[in-house]
């Protein structure tokens, strides 16, 4: 029976660490979740024009384009933009009375090719 013992291995990873920096993919991570944020507010003037009470025209208030906001988490690694209302989801995805007006599914798949387009260039 062969036996190999590896030493040193604490070095090593030390060493690699070191050479490995993941500030340049956290930037990345933080400026695509901001240009995310920033499309969806965007397209709430054009998704989100009012509605219908009744017979009673209701204009919009704002309230679900100040909601959308972002968040960084898993030490800058992970962006995620959320709206904040409760009827967020009745927007999104629509009911069974009305029609979805999507804001984020959009501005994700728009901001999603230039994140990875970005990410492709960095790792050579």
């Amino acid at each position: 029976m062969v036996k190999i013992k590896i030493t040193g291995t604490k070095g090593l990873q030390k060493a690699l660490e070191e050479r490995t920096s993941l500030e340049p993919i956290k930037q990345i991570v933080k400026k695509h979740t901001a240009q995310l944020q920033v499309k969806a507010q965007q397209k709430t003037t054009t998704a989100y024009t009012g509605h219908y009470e009744g017979k009673k025209f209701v204009k919009p208030t704002g309230a679900t384009r100040r909601s959308i906001a972002l968040m960084l988490s898993g030490n800058g690694m992970t962006g995620t933009v959320g709206m904040g209302t409760y009827y967020s989801p009745y927007l999104e995805l629509g009911t069974r009375f009305m029609a979805a007006r999507p804001v984020l599914k959009p501005s994700w798949e728009a901001q999603r090719v230039l994140f990875i387009a970005e990410l492709k260039k960095i790792m050579g």
